[in-house]
């Protein structure tokens, strides 16, 4: 009976939904200019006017430029900014932390200028119903304690006293961030709007971009239903329009963000809320704090008098089947309380004094999301000066003061002025861009925002075997659980109970532990330490590099060292360079790169080209299969393979398998690079590291020609680095039964902070789990702290110093190392099962073994 009359009222609840949208007032103009003449040029032409958006134009005026244009096809504010929680969140990870907090400290200016906007810091309460998920928050606190935001775990309780309308019977406990916010997003819109137009921004409504024109591959025009306007620079900031305005350029432009449904519940008044101290008026009285409780999916936070509760569902739904966004979009937006249902009931298991309320409204608020959950921001690789700034994956305010100031500042400083890898859009392939590609993909993603995505164990299950090596079904077939980087699938690990016939292997639950499928690693590490490691490595970016005269390029130096300024040495890095010397003398070069690099490393080095160059790029990577050897038994069985007939048809013996050969996946690979200290790209290298702060400066050739980078380096050099990379093994920890680190934790130098781990894995050979990390000189000023002292060698490794790396709340010791360990070089232990081969005496003594059966 309870069921049922649940569905009638969720009918009821539609209808009355639907008369109240219908009834809203309509959105107050401002600046109306749709009968105006847009101008034929201008500095910078930006699409949208958004919150996103208007925060562009509105920094790029605050950084002297005032010839900028932006382009509504509507009303301005009247896209997905009208819509919006309002929430303003920092319990984050630090990259997108950084951004939230300008953010924020950029809203409450303009609230103390005079606009009415609604800025309230109310704090949050982010739950945890599980251990693991007390975990999660452990961790989350602990980078973000030392590096400036103020937190604080609670038990039931406390946690009650700050929320009294919550039910905290089945929590474990919640973490408490005071300095989180609310505002109102639309009149945020509309304040940048008015502040922009004071610096000099003009907004022109009712025009619709047709056509970005390009010249040479760079921007020079913008075609609109109201004419042309020539221009320097473009910022795609269009929203749920930004992928189809993309394809509207020669070359196209990838902007892989994708609209899903996304739903949100208000409340009118409710007489506990006005009884919590919280006034009808709600913004100007005290408010209740925001609550995520990650656990149901949802989040709640006061609205006036009432509540306002999300979610972000487990199996979300794409909005607009048709091709393109409809004209009448708004219209096509279904308030499905049978797929919100089980949200709202989780939600009045939380907030109990939800079930009084007999007027909920639901709302579905699309929203772009992104193949990976994180914003798309800076330069297209296609085409120059054209920028992009969208994907706000479900909280277009959060990100939108931050993301205008990092976009602006890249537009007038020629680069990005902080760390904004996570978020570069040269992050894509054209198969992110894919529509059915995204259509599958965003139904996962949105709910990804509230789950626990354990470290190395959190694959993605949908869009996938896009990208396949052509050895995946033998792969398969070995027992193979595979994982995804960049569309590409990739063996993780081998599970070696595996049979064939039976339903391929897939990963154990997640954990902060040891994996489950440890032994297997375990047991691959050894195959590569005292036999044979096979890893498919056909993932890997692979270009050719053909100079077109040989007068062009002289040799493998002179490309590397174009390759190794401040904020392009990963290119070579993390590239092999290989040389092939053609039969005219001339030499060609392969370079291979790490599989996310694959546009990255692409546009570098075709973008530095010299001027009228004849040298030829090619991105080769689907062309090849590559396989990687590995191991002291690697020689002889590469020996033994050369001299015979590699014909695959007649090939009728299994070589390899006295040699101990065994399939190795990338997960044991990753972990092997960590105890060899060896940096990864992305994680321990970014965009603004150099070789000398990770070490490898001696690969640096300061006695050659100018290259990019040369005289910062050289400076560098002279005056000695602000952060060194380092290596930590930790002692006082348990491998088989405490939490590992993952990534991201606190380092601590005699108590002090002193910077983060990048990188963490189980060292085989040492034994032990190992970090890799940044240290800087601690200071008292959280992550500011020490900036600018230089940091050598004798302060990393005096002999008082005392290190400590914080693993979800505990301290554990660590010792420090500016190089790999020597052990990890030396040869291998051998026993009963490994038997060392004589390289000096060939293959003579192996004898392939004969195939009998082929299910052998």
């Amino acid at each position: 009976m309870g069921h049922q009359r649940f569905k009638v009222t969720c009918t009821l609840w539609s209808n009355i939904n639907r008369l109240n949208q219908e009834s809203r007032p309509k959105l107050k103009r401002h600046f109306a200019t749709s009968g105006e003449t847009i101008p034929t040029q201008a500095q910078v032409v930006i699409c949208g006017a958004g919150a996103v958006a208007n925060s562009v134009a509105y920094h790029l005026t605050e950084n002297g430029w005032k010839d900028v244009i932006l382009l509504e096809k509507g009303r301005l504010c009247s896209g997905t900014s009208h819509f919006g929680s309002g929430t303003l969140g920092l319990f984050k990870p630090i990259a997108e932390r950084n951004i939230i907090m300008y953010s924020i400290k950029l809203y409450r200016q303009i609230q103390e200028k005079g606009y009415d906007i609604g800025f309230v810091q109310c704090g949050s309460l982010n739950l945890a119903q599980t251990r693991d998920r007390m975990i999660y928050l452990k961790r989350r606190m602990a980078y973000n304690l030392p590096t400036g935001l103020h937190c604080e775990l609670l038990g039931k309780n406390e946690t009650r006293q700050l929320h009294p309308l919550l039910n905290t019977d089945d929590i474990e406990g919640s973490v408490w961030v005071p300095e989180d916010a609310v505002a109102k997003p639309q009149e945020i819109c509309k304040a940048l709007v008015k502040l922009s137009k004071q610096g000099g921004a003009r907004f022109f409504e009712n025009c619709t971009v047709e056509r970005v024109l390009t010249e040479n591959d760079r921007v020079y025009a913008i075609k609109t239903n109201r004419g042309v306007v020539r221009c320097e620079y473009f910022v795609n900031c269009a929203g749920m329009w930004a992928r189809e305005l993309g394809e509207r350029c020669e070359p196209k432009v990838r902007v892989p963000a994708y609209p899903a449904q996304h739903f949100y519940v208000t409340t009118e008044p409710l007489a506990e809320v006005v009884g919590s101290g919280a006034g009808a008026g709600g913004e100007h009285d005290h408010m209740l704090p925001c609550v995520r409780d990650y656990d149901a999916a949802i989040y709640a936070r006061q609205l006036g008098g009432g509540i306002m509760v999300g979610g972000f569902e487990l199996e979300a739904k794409p909005a607009f089947a048709s091709e393109k966004i409809p004209q009448d979009w708004k219209s096509q937006l279904p308030q499905d309380w049978k797929h919100f249902g089980p949200y709202w009931e989780k939600a009045m298991n939380r907030i109990p004094a939800l079930r009084g309320c007999t007027n909920p409204v639901l709302t579905n608020s699309p929203d772009n999301f992104t193949p990976n959950g994180k914003w798309i921001l800076g330069e297209t690789p296609e085409v120059g000066n054209y920028f992009v700034a969208v994907g706000m994956n479900g909280n277009s305010l959060q990100g939108a003061g931050g993301i205008g100031k990092a976009v602006a500042d890249w537009v007038v400083q020629g680069e990005p002025t902080q760390e904004l890898l996570p978020f570069d859009v040269q992050r894509f392939l054209d198969l992110h861009n894919n529509r059915n590609y995204l259509q599958q993909r965003v139904t996962e993603v949105v709910g990804r925002n509230y789950a626990i995505l354990y470290p190395s164990q959190c694959e993605y299950r949908t869009a996938r075997k896009l990208r396949c090596s052509p050895l995946y079904s033998v792969l398969e077939s070995r027992g193979a659980v595979f994982g995804v980087r960049m569309g590409y699938e990739r063996p993780l690990y081998f599970d070696s109970t595996y049979k064939r016939g039976d339903p391929p292997p897939t990963m154990p639950p997640g954990t902060y532990y040891k994996p489950k499928f440890f032994d297997f690693m375990l047991a691959e590490f050894h195959a590569c330490r005292e036999q044979v490691g096979i890893l498919d490595m056909s993932s890997f970016s692979k270009i050719e590099i053909k100079p077109g005269k040989l007068s062009e390029v002289s040799g493998k130096e002179d490309i590397c060292n174009g390759c190794q300024g401040r904020y392009s040495w990963d290119s070579l890095e993390e590239g092999d360079l290989l040389e092939d010397q053609e039969s005219d003398g001339r030499i060609d070069y392969f370079m291979v790169s790490p599989t996310s690099q694959q546009t990255r490393v692409f546009e570098w080095m075709r973008k530095n080209l010299p001027k009228n160059s004849s040298i030829v790029l090619k991105d080769v990577t689907s062309m090849y299969t590559v396989i990687n050897v590995v191991g002291p038994k690697a020689k002889p069985l590469m020996a033994e393979l050369s001299n015979s007939d590699i014909n695959l048809l007649p090939f009728t013996y299994k070589v390899g398998k006295d040699y101990g050969a065994r399939d190795v996946g990338c997960l044991t690979q990753r972990f092997m690079r960590i105890e060899k200290f060896i940096p990864f790209w992305a994680e321990d290298l970014t965009s603004i590291t150099t070789p000398f702060e990770a070490g490898a400066g001696h690969r640096v050739k300061l006695d050659k020609e100018y290259f990019i980078g040369k005289f910062a380096l050289q400076r560098q050099k002279e005056r000695g680095v602000e952060k060194r990379l380092t290596m930590f093994v930790l002692e006082n920890i348990n491998a088989d039964t405490d939490i590992w680190p993952w990534g991201n934790e606190p380092i601590y130098r005699n108590d002090q902070f002193v910077g983060t781990v990048t990188s963490a894995g189980f060292g085989f050979t040492l034994n032990k789990l190992v970090c890799l990390g940044y240290v800087r000189r601690g200071g008292s000023s959280g992550a500011r702290g020490g900036q600018g002292q230089v940091v050598g060698a004798d302060y990393i490794m005096a002999r008082d110093a005392r290190y400590t790396v914080d693993i979800a709340g505990r301290r554990v010791d660590a010792t420090p190392h500016l190089f790999a360990p020597p052990q990890l070089f030396a040869p291998p232990h051998h026993g009963a099962t490994a038997t060392p081969i004589d390289p000096t005496k060939g293959a003579s003594q192996y004898r392939p073994t004969v195939v009998t059966s082929l299910k052998a």
